[in-house]
Formats: C-alpha cells, sequence, structure tokens
C-alpha cells in the first residue's frame, strides 16, 4: 500500500493536446486504489520524450503512435534500445491490426482507439505494479 505522499509519474506523448488530454482523464489522478497518486509530463515532440527518459523518474511512458513527425511506436523502439532501465511503455495504436507493430516496438502494453478509459488505467496501473518485470513477449492488445 502506499503512503499519501508517494507519487508516480507518468509521461505521456502525443502530437496531439486532445490526445494527451483523452489520456490524463482516462488515466485520473490515481489509476487503481493500490497505487500512488500520479503526476503527468507531457511531451508534444520525439526529443521532449528523450530529454525526460535520460533524466529518469519516469513510471510508465504512453505514446501515441499516431503522433507526427515522429510516431510513438518508433519513439518506443528507440527506448528500448538506448535508454538504460526503460521505463514500461504502453503504446496507443488506431487500428487493432497495427498490434504487430507494437510488438516490433517493443512495446510493454497496447491499447487501441478510440481509447476505453477502464482498459487504459487498468493497462498503466499492471504496468506499475510490474515495473522490473520482463515483457511477456506477446502483447495483448485491447
Amino acid at each position: 500500500m502506499s503512503s499519501a505522499d508517494d507519487t508516480m509519474t507518468v509521461l505521456v506523448y502525443s502530437d496531439d493536446a486532445n490526445t494527451r488530454a483523452q489520456v490524463r482523464m482516462a488515466i485520473g489522478r490515481r489509476p487503481a486504489a493500490d497505487l500512488p497518486r500520479v503526476e503527468y509530463v507531457e511531451c508534444a515532440t520525439g526529443p521532449a520524450v528523450f530529454a525526460h527518459l535520460d533524466r529518469g523518474g519516469i513510471d510508465v511512458a504512453v505514446l501515441d503512435a499516431e503522433a507526427q513527425p515522429e510516431g510513438g511506436l518508433g519513439i518506443a523502439r528507440q527506448a528500448k534500445d538506448e535508454i538504460y532501465d526503460c521505463p514500461p511503455l504502453l503504446a496507443i495504436i488506431a487500428r487493432r491490426d497495427d498490434g504487430w507493430l507494437a510488438t516490433w516496438s517493443r512495446a510493454d502494453a497496447v491499447v487501441s482507439q478510440p481509447l476505453d478509459p477502464m482498459a487504459l488505467a487498468r493497462a498503466v496501473a499492471d504496468l506499475m505494479r510490474g515495473r522490473g518485470a520482463a515483457p511477456s513477449g506477446r502483447l495483448a492488445v485491447q
């Protein structure tokens, strides 16, 4: 159980402010009762994502695969290759059929558009609980 002073930091990447707002609203202040409150870091560019990941302190990153000019799946792949102790990454894909791309990106979880707030909050909560665990290999698209 977490104390009242604990927080976790979720990075939300999308070039679309509406998508970032949808993600924040879906996850809320606490994605599950057994987890600490969430603080958000929003990024609209790939370089900003890498600056925050390099700095550390990110517990989970939520990446929009449809972001422009750098899609979240490419960022996920690069982050897994280049960031020491990379935090768990959740990819948001536009089509369920793009699940294979999320597997290629080595994202730890994936959800599809339109966003289901319950599925997104559950996926983020699961990533927080399993931080440090190896990915299972096959992603379930929710």
